[in-house]
């Protein structure tokens, strides 16, 4: 795989500390909607005669290329790490797959690899963005071929949803493994022995958060559908190499872990762990709640997770702080035990701090709520925020609207600062990390498959891709609140000029703002990950709680690396 970035603009950040001179650091970076971005090509070698070719294909100007490989169907139950290989049976063939700039269109391709010509298999269209990997992790796949019979199955949203097809190796349709209202993220492998394919699947119990995930097994003709690990509990599991058997973590934010070893028929053979908490509650921890409400729709179900002050008083007011990520590859809303430490940490200063997700989040919900956001990637997500927010204060005594914080980091960063824009007399205060402000300016890969890139086609059949988005900076005549923004100098992901021209459209607005700079960062803030936590506590403290105590030294981490008492 040839990845040619020649032509492709050039980013900077400028290393200030951590040298004896500032040092420049230069790399390629596509940015949305140019004109020279990143070119794909597939070149295969042969070794013995020392020559080589280049695959025979290029109908689509600007379109990204992939070889498919062998990831899941080991035979054994092997631990050490088992070697990636083609698709294919010998060497003669190659499975690669392409997709169009706009990622309308996706084709499974078989390579001649004597020619370089290509033979079109399987053909995926769609209206939005072909969704190839955004939900998947680990060892998940979207593409597979049978080696008894040479059959491809193939993952697809066509119908709303993600499921599997089976196609044959002429690219004829031979049917469907899984269907209905309830999605599949993709799969796990394959026991052809035993006729059996293992899918990786949500949605489909009903009464529970559809967001957790099981582990289902289903005969290659499609019948015989079997939840291997039923539970109201969020499961991740790992299968051994034969598919005979599988270890499932089980937990909620609000239960206990667990661990058990199951077989392929879903028969518990022992039970393994159970997780030792004594020492969290001897502290005083307490679990989060989760709860539901309405999206702005009245609607759609939206899922999230209350963390209170483990001295909560039901009848104080408490500010609320919402923790957010806008998506669309994700939400930050955990549904397995986690200890969430910030969230939890933050709700101890006398907050009550949640997380939710939104419409156009998660893409293991079905194809419309992941895509609504498409082509409005600034305020999609921003209504159901405000929405749940009203719902909780409405459900709850002890929640104040009249002190409503938000903070959020890289999107969550975006999307903080953009909900204290549209909705100025809700949000109170944000605090904003390594924002992609402007996506003008963020990558094109993320910016152009969510929000969407236009392709033009001229009459003299010359191709062209447009590019268009809202950003926060078109927005900061709203201010009324206290806006903190923070970025690091060396961050290579988000590049810290998004967050610049926000806060240079603030100071032209003659806004009052804060911004934070962290020296020698990159997107995370490394080190400085509890500096920053205590950063943007103390200003929801001093802004929602009006406690403006100040004092030189943070004098929590002073004891924590052992320089007080």
């Amino acid at each position: 795989m040839r990845s040619d970035q020649r032509e492709v603009g050039e980013l900077w950040v400028v290393h200030a500390v951590g040298n004896d001179r500032p040092e420049l650091e230069t790399y390629k970076y596509d940015m949305p909607g140019e004109k020279n971005v990143t070119k794909n090509e597939v070149i295969i070698y042969d070794l013995e005669n020392r020559s080589q070719i280049s695959v025979d294909d290029s109908p689509w100007q600007d379109q990204m290329m992939s070889i498919a490989l062998d990831r899941v169907f080991s035979p054994t139950d092997e631990v050490s790490p088992q070697p990636s290989v083609w698709l294919a049976d010998g060497s003669s063939e190659l499975w690669i797959t392409r997709t169009s700039r706009d990622r309308h269109r996706t084709d499974v391709l078989v390579v001649n690899t004597e020619t370089g010509n290509v033979r079109v298999v399987i053909e995926e269209r769609m209206n939005t963005y072909l969704d190839r990997g955004y939900g998947s992790g680990g060892s998940i796949e979207r593409l597979g071929r049978l080696k008894n019979s040479g059959d491809l199955l193939w993952w697809s949203e066509r119908d709303g949803w993600g499921h599997i097809y089976r196609y044959g190796s002429d690219g004829v349709l031979k049917g469907r493994l899984t269907e209905g209202a309830w999605h599949v993220d993709g799969f796990l492998g394959v026991d052809e022995d035993r006729g059996h394919v293992f899918l990786r699947a949500n949605g489909r119990v009903e009464g529970e958060d559809p967001y957790y995930q099981h582990l289902y097994r289903v005969n290659l003709d499609g019948s015989g559908l079997l939840l291997l690990n039923a539970g109201d509990f969020d499961h991740q599991f790992d299968m051994s190499g034969s598919k005979r058997f599988f270890v499932d973590n089980y937990s909620r934010v609000n239960t206990t872990p667990k661990t058990s070893l199951y077989d392929s028929s879903g028969q518990v053979i022992m039970e393994l762990e159970e997780s030792d908490l004594r020492s969290l509650t001897a502290a005083g921890y307490g679990f989060p709640e989760p709860y539901k409400a309405k999206s702005a729709d009245g609607v759609t179900d939206i899922y999230g997770v209350m963390y209170k002050p483990y001295n909560f008083d039901p009848n104080r007011s408490y500010p609320i702080v919402a923790y957010v990520y806008p998506g669309p590859q994700t939400e930050s809303v955990s549904k397995s035990f986690s200890l969430n430490g910030y969230e939890q940490g933050l709700a101890q200063f006398g907050f009550i701090v949640v997380t939710l997700g939104n419409r156009g989040g998660h893409p293991d919900r079905s194809k419309w709520y992941h895509n609504y956001g498409y082509g409005d990637l600034r305020d999609y997500g921003l209504g159901d925020k405000k929405s749940v927010l009203e719902q909780l204060g409405d459900r709850h005594d002890f929640i104040d609207l009249d002190k409503v914080g938000i903070y959020g980091h890289s999107g969550g960063g975006f999307m903080s600062t953009a909900a204290m824009l549209v909705y100025p007399d809700f949000f109170k205060v944000a605090v904003s990390s390594s924002g992609n402000h402007n996506n003008d300016v963020y990558n094109r890969n993320w910016s152009e498959t969510h929000h969407g890139v236009e392709e033009v086609i001229s009459e003299d059949g010359s191709v062209s891709f447009e590019f268009d988005i809202e950003k926060n900076s078109d927005l900061v005549a709203n201010l009324k609140g206290h806006l903190l923004l923070t970025t690091g100098d060396v961050d290579n992901n988000v590049h810290h000029a998004g967050t610049f021209r926000v806060a240079e459209a603030l100071i032209k607005a003659n806004k009052r703002f804060d911004f934070f700079m962290f020296p020698g960062q990159r997107h995370s803030y490394g080190d400085m990950s509890d500096y920053w936590f205590w950063l943007r506590a103390e200003y929801f403290v001093k802004h929602l709680l009006g406690d403006d105590r100040w004092d030189p030294d943070i004098l929590q981490l002073q004891v924590e690396k052992g320089k007080v008492n």
